[in-house]
């Protein structure tokens, strides 16, 4: 995806709707911004171009934020070092229950900063940010038969927070992808996972996330940030015990 900047459109005798709801959005988005001025989620400079108004981020941090192009694991979706098709741990492990995963960026640095933002922050504007870059792998006829399943919080989260990034995530990528969304994982009360290993995370979450109505034949699941791979894993599982036949994922971070 490039960063463009929005320009005046010239009139047609015909009017196109999609133009038309267009230039209403970014008119919008400018009085929003007149009435209450945003700064840049990274850098803090004013933002003012309708572009960066929406993705929250300048012109100069948006282009910093860039896609991870190393070649990475078909399993999942981890950069490679020396291995050719799949990581160590991927080739040592029994065989996933997902079919493959991709990621987007390393959870350092300023990677790391920006999700810290839109997760803890709230800056909402980011949102919109990740989700086109979603949407740029999402694309591929590979997800055309795909239904959107979000990766389930902890019961608690929302009300602790306020609010559950991840669905609120899906909610923009819908609404620019038009895909299917199902919310038919759930999660029972468990650890926090912050401080626990691979196999301790697997137990931890063992029957604890479960399904709640008919899931998808074809699932795509989303999360932000995947470490060992231990949530994705067991959403996966259940899934597939329940009747997918294909599960992908995609996380916004890899840890």
């Amino acid at each position: 995806m490039t960063y463009k900047f929005n320009f005046p459109i010239k009139h047609t005798s015909s009017a196109n709707p999609y133009i038309v709801m267009k230039k209403l959005n970014d008119f919008f988005l400018q009085v929003k911004n007149f009435l209450f001025p945003a700064d840049c989620a990274l850098c803090g400079v004013r933002l003012i171009f309708t572009q960066e108004i929406k993705y929250g981020l300048c012109k100069e941090c948006f282009l910093k934020i860039a896609f991870d192009a190393n070649k990475k694991c078909r399993l999942c979706g981890k950069p490679l070092i020396s291995e050719i098709d799949k990581c160590l741990p991927c080739s040592k492990e029994e065989a996933h229950s997902f079919d493959r995963q991709w990621t987007l960026y390393p959870y350092t640095g300023i990677y790391r900063e920006i999700m810290k933002k839109y997760k803890f922050e709230k800056t909402l504007p980011l949102a919109d940010f990740f989700a086109e870059k979603l949407n740029d792998i999402l694309n591929d006829p590979l997800f055309k038969d795909a239904c959107i399943v979000p990766v389930p919080p902890r019961p608690g989260k929302i009300k602790e927070s306020g609010w559950d990034q991840v669905d609120y995530l899906i909610k923009r990528l819908s609404k620019i992808n038009g895909a299917p969304v199902t919310r038919c994982l759930k999660r029972r009360k468990s650890k926090i996972q912050k401080q626990l290993n691979r196999m301790q995370r697997m137990e931890n979450l063992k029957g604890r996330i479960y399904i709640n109505r008919n899931p998808p034949k074809t699932a795509l699941l989303i999360d932000d940030v995947t470490t060992t791979g231990s949530t994705i894993e067991v959403c996966s599982s259940v899934l597939k015990e329940n009747g997918t036949e294909t599960v992908y994922a995609v996380c916004l971070f890899y840890d």
